[in-house]
């Protein structure tokens, strides 16, 4: 997998290339941003959304469940102090992150219900990053 960011027509903003999709990203509005497409953070977000309502669909239709709905909420707390720099005790980046997992499948019942939790959380390729970060490598060139 592979992602790229190239500098966007908007001040402080950016064209995200993913697999088949462009996406454009800008500052957050509290950073200097204009506000008007998604930040990084965002996309972060987004990114868990995506992954644990498509990994929970999964996990359901190999189950045998029959969801009429899954619905999935991600909030998270950021302190804009810390990317700003203007506090050097606040720290960069989410302080914190809320999965909500709304599911809608009539004759669920609570054994399963718990087997689709356990088994949507362990196979969540965003949320497994996220609780065990990789080694990222940094590298900078021309």
């Amino acid at each position: 997998m592979r992602a790229t960011g190239t500098e966007g027509e908007a001040p402080i903003a950016c064209s995200v290339e993913v697999g088949r999709a462009i996406h454009q990203a800008q500052a957050h509005k509290g950073t200097g941003g204009a506000g008007t497409a998604a930040c990084s953070g965002d996309m972060l977000l987004g990114a868990l959304a995506a992954c644990a309502q498509v990994t929970c669909q999964m996990v359901a239709a190999a189950m045998g469940i029959d969801a009429e709905r899954i619905g999935v909420e991600v909030e998270g707390d950021l302190d804009l102090r810390g990317t700003l720099g203007i506090d050097p005790d606040t720290p960069v980046g989410f302080q914190s992150i809320r999965l909500r997992f709304e599911v809608d499948a009539p004759g669920l019942d609570a054994a399963q219900l718990e087997s689709l939790r356990e088994k949507t959380t362990r196979y969540c390729v965003v949320l497994a990053t996220l609780r065990e970060a990789p080694p990222i490598e940094v590298t900078w060139g021309p």
